[in-house]
């Protein structure tokens, strides 16, 4: 019997003998928390980019960068997972609001906000002394008991839409009325002239430090918009980028893949898989389209290095306040890139226009523009992994993780699986603390045996751990995956692949390993089990729920006047027959 897993063992309950030593004061560590959002596994410079991440890179460079990391396919479950450190379907957020089905409603677990059963990394760290601000999107729900300053919170500027113009204070959906921009508990009505999301909040979030008890360690969470839809950011970062996507999605897909591979990220066997039936040929579009396309992933690359750019502000004000080289970092994504191409829907195109947003590719980035990379860029920010957002490919799944700072060994790459529910308890682990009792339990694993460099994983062969959103469904199992992605390019049915050799999903071995199908199926089953998850009617399809709402919520708004116009053509459409008529006589 190998003894890897007592050594393991043993220096982990050593460990946490120590962390749960009493701490006070300046002697615990702050934790500064980064949520980005749709940011791609192979996006950042780190990971194999071409995008320019110099502060997050540098990060990796002196701390651990996790190659094998998880989260949900979408951001409101993997948020709520990330705040608690308990499954999705324990939280009261199992899924998008925009995916609710009518069987959810009223079920424990699917409240539709973060529920008081569960307690956040801020209420548990708030009870040991600790400060907590957030700024940005927060997505968690807007109620007297979900909204961040009744959840441990001192501080919060926080958005509760799933997204929001960057530039202004406005919606980017039509299934939203306005942007809901909050500020503690009061909601907030205006922006400043000169905002822009990633500089704004980072300002905002160095006030709320500025202004904390100094004897007191913080926690403070900067959540940013970049990467979400509409695209938006500053000339000077987009430009950076003119012609360097003039040859297409296919290409920059194999160069990331080759990125990945000659940085250790994934092994050499790599491949890329098959594309979803759906995606467009790079050399079939019109002119039109070819320059959107490269415009608008022009302004994603921008607008990552803009938030990096604003990251490095917080790093460098940190250090210049003598904090910084007692304060953990974690950058994280929420899910994979956004895969979603609005305009290919005529009413969503006919609801930008009615807002003034403009679609110029001579513009795109600036105020009032709508850029978006769509699927097929959307992949090459996953390479060399397969799909994207919404679906549970690794390419929505797998994304960056980046741990630096007191407790963490200059790790280089980790490989073992982790999960999402691992950031609370290692936070709480960082901060010599123990959960707050009478809540649901948290069942992530610390990370602090792998970042102080006492173990590789934390996870063992025989440990399973389960996803399900909207019946988009994963099961990790030592090198094993379970999958089943919905439609929209997902096919519905169950597939086998093994991550150590094949993480691009790119060999089902369902048919060949029955066996071990089937027990991957038992361990699903015993997971869906365990945290209640309902499933989703026969059929379901997400991006066709979402447009639905869409249409319902468009209709709502603006009903009346198109009904209006609809009258007004008819009536025209009849005195023209009239007047014809009556010449003919």
């Amino acid at each position: 019997m190998s003894t890897g897993p007592i050594r393991r063992t043993l220096g982990a309950l050593c460990l946490a003998v120590v962390l749960s030593a009493p701490a006070s004061g300046d002697e615990r560590p702050n934790i500064l928390l980064v949520i980005l959002d749709d940011i791609g596994f192979t996006d950042l410079g780190a990971y194999g980019s071409e995008i320019a991440t110099p502060h997050m890179d540098a990060l990796a460079e002196r701390g651990a960068q996790f190659t094998n990391f998880h989260v949900a396919p979408t951001c409101a479950p993997t948020r709520a997972m990330l705040m608690t450190g308990a499954d999705s379907h324990r939280t009261g957020i199992p899924t998008l609001e925009h995916l609710v089905i009518p069987e959810y409603q009223g079920q424990p677990g699917h409240e539709g906000e973060l529920n008081t059963a569960v307690a956040t990394i801020a209420e548990h760290l708030q009870a040991a002394g600790y400060q907590s601000f957030i700024t940005g999107k927060w997505h968690l729900g807007r109620s007297s008991t979900s909204l961040p300053a009744a959840r441990g919170f001192d501080r919060s500027f926080i958005l509760d839409s799933s997204g929001a113009d960057n530039w202004e204070h406005r919606t980017y959906l039509p299934h939203y009325t306005h942007a809901e921009w909050w500020e503690d508990f009061e909601p907030v009505h205006e922006l400043p002239d000169n905002f822009y999301s990633s500089e704004f909040l980072t300002d905002r979030l160095i006030a709320y430090i500025d202004d904390r008890d100094v004897n007191r360690p913080f926690l403070a969470v900067l959540s940013l918009q970049a990467n979400h839809i509409p695209l938006q950011a500053p000339r000077e970062f987009t430009e950076r980028y003119a012609g360097r996507y003039d040859e297409g999605w296919d290409v920059l897909r194999e160069e990331r893949r080759s990125a990945a591979i000659a940085r250790g990220l994934v092994p050499e066997s790599t491949q890329l898989a098959e594309q979803p039936q759906g995606m467009r040929d790079w050399e079939g579009l019109s002119r039109r389209e070819r320059e959107f396309a490269i415009a608008s992933r022009e302004v994603a690359a921008g607008m990552l290095e803009a938030a990096d750019h604003h990251i490095g502000r917080l790093l460098g004000w940190l250090d210049a306040q003598g904090r910084l080289e007692n304060t953990l970092v974690i950058v994280l994504s929420d899910n994979g890139p956004e895969y979603n191409h609005p305009t290919d829907n005529w009413a969503f195109g006919m609801w930008l226009a009615m807002q003034g947003y403009s679609l110029d590719v001579d513009d795109l980035g600036k105020r009032r523009t709508y850029a978006f990379i769509g699927p097929e860029w959307a992949t090459a920010s996953a390479s060399p992994l397969s799909l994207f957002k919404f679906h549970a490919g690794e390419g929505g799944l797998r994304v960056p993780l980046i741990v630096a700072g007191p407790g963490v060994e200059t790790r280089g790459l980790v490989s073992g699986f982790s999960f999402v529910t691992d950031i609370a308890p290692t936070l709480l682990d960082i901060a010599g603390t123990r959960p707050l009792s009478g809540r649901e339990p948290i069942t992530g694993r610390s990370l602090m045996p792998v970042l102080s460099g006492q173990a590789d994983t934390i996870y063992g062969p025989d440990d399973a751990v389960g996803l399900e959103m909207s019946g988009m469904s994963a099961l990790w199992r030592g090198d094993w995956k379970l999958v089943r992605s919905l439609p929209p390019y997902g096919d519905e049915q169950w597939r086998l692949f093994n991550l150590a050799i094949d993480p691009g999903e790119a060999n089902d071995l369902a048919d060949s390993e029955p066996e071990v199908l089937a027990s991957m199926m038992e361990a699903y089953a015993a997971y869906e089990a365990r945290v209640g998850v309902i499933p989703v009617p026969e059929g379901f399809n997400a991006a066709e729920r979402i447009a639905a709402l869409g249409w319902k919520a468009f209709l709502d708004q603006h009903g009346l006047m198109l009904a209006g116009i609809g009258l007004l053509f008819v009536m025209l459409l009849g005195g023209g027959l009239i007047l014809v008529l009556t010449r003919q006589r």
